[in-house]
């Protein structure tokens, strides 16, 4: 099984934002760094989240472990529901491209676990600026 760790960053509320993502495909690592411009430490985990989900789609990776220090976006994945309407569009469309998978896992684990998602996440914040360079 494919193992995902992932993690949204901002630097600022809201404030220029990346996604990290850090895929274990049987030992072979892969790493991303995704800039996401502007916005709330929430939408980029959200973000960081839907990202990952189309990685794995268009790599084929149909059996999938996604692991994630974020207790908002595991319990919305768990539970189907998100109390701040704002974010019904985002877990709509990880929800929508979860059930493409063959298998696919949510769990929460603490931030020290995930110290990879959080170092790409916190890369691709440099990113947004210096794409503006």
């Amino acid at each position: 099984m494919i193992e995902v760790n992932t993690d949204g960053a901002s630097a600022g509320n809201p404030g220029p934002s990346g996604a990290g993502i850090f895929i274990n495909n049987n030992g072979q690592v892969e790493r991303f760094s995704i800039p996401l411009g502007m916005m709330e430490n929430h939408e980029a985990e959200y973000h960081a989240l839907i990202k990952a989900l189309e990685i794995c789609l268009e790599k084929k990776y149909m059996a999938v472990s996604f692991r994630t220090d974020s207790q908002l976006i595991n319990r919305a994945i768990e539970k189907e529901f998100v109390k701040n309407k704002r974010y019904s569009p985002l877990l709509e469309k990880a929800l929508e491209l979860s059930r493409q998978l063959d298998l696919f896992f949510m769990k929460w684990i603490p931030s020290i676990e995930n110290k990879s998602a959080d170092k790409l996440a916190r890369k691709a914040i440099h990113l947004n600026t210096e794409a503006k360079e």
